[in-house]
């Protein structure tokens, strides 16, 4: 299955295919600061179902760390996605992708929550263990 998402003057556009990797929310200070929201919703996908399928020349990237590469469109400020090498995944913003049935299954970086959520998911103090976090569960 494939999903079409653009940027929010509508110059990029993105197609993902299949379907994601993960879905949740993460809480942490730098994807707050980035969504402009107390909390960022993201879809993960494999690189090579990633592709930006119009308005390239738009596209930009600004790296803070080299743990997040975030693309966003040069034309209207709009977020695209953050790419993540050190753990082959790409985070596709869940609203940048308007069909995609958002389906969240863990929050992450919980330690750093501004806007606590009681919704029976698993709340993860940073990462989980196999993507470099310690893996530790904080109660809701």
């Amino acid at each position: 299955m494939n999903h079409v998402g653009n940027c929010f003057c509508g110059a990029v556009e993105i197609e993902v295919s299949g379907a994601p990797e993960g879905m949740g929310y993460c809480h942490c200070r730098s994807c707050r600061s980035w969504s402009g929201g107390p909390v960022n919703a993201f879809s993960l996908w494999k690189p090579e179902a990633v592709r930006i399928t119009a308005g390239e020349e738009y596209v930009a990237t600004f790296t803070k760390t080299p743990l997040s590469k975030r693309k966003y469109c040069r034309k209207c400020g709009g977020h695209l996605m953050t790419s993540h090498p050190p753990i082959s995944l790409i985070d596709v913003f869940a609203a940048t992708i308007p069909t995609l049935a958002f389906a969240p299954a863990v929050h992450v970086n919980y330690a750093e929550t501004v806007l606590p959520m009681r919704d029976g998911l698993p709340k993860l103090k940073d990462f989980p263990a196999e993507l470099g976090g310690s893996g530790e569960m904080m109660s809701e």
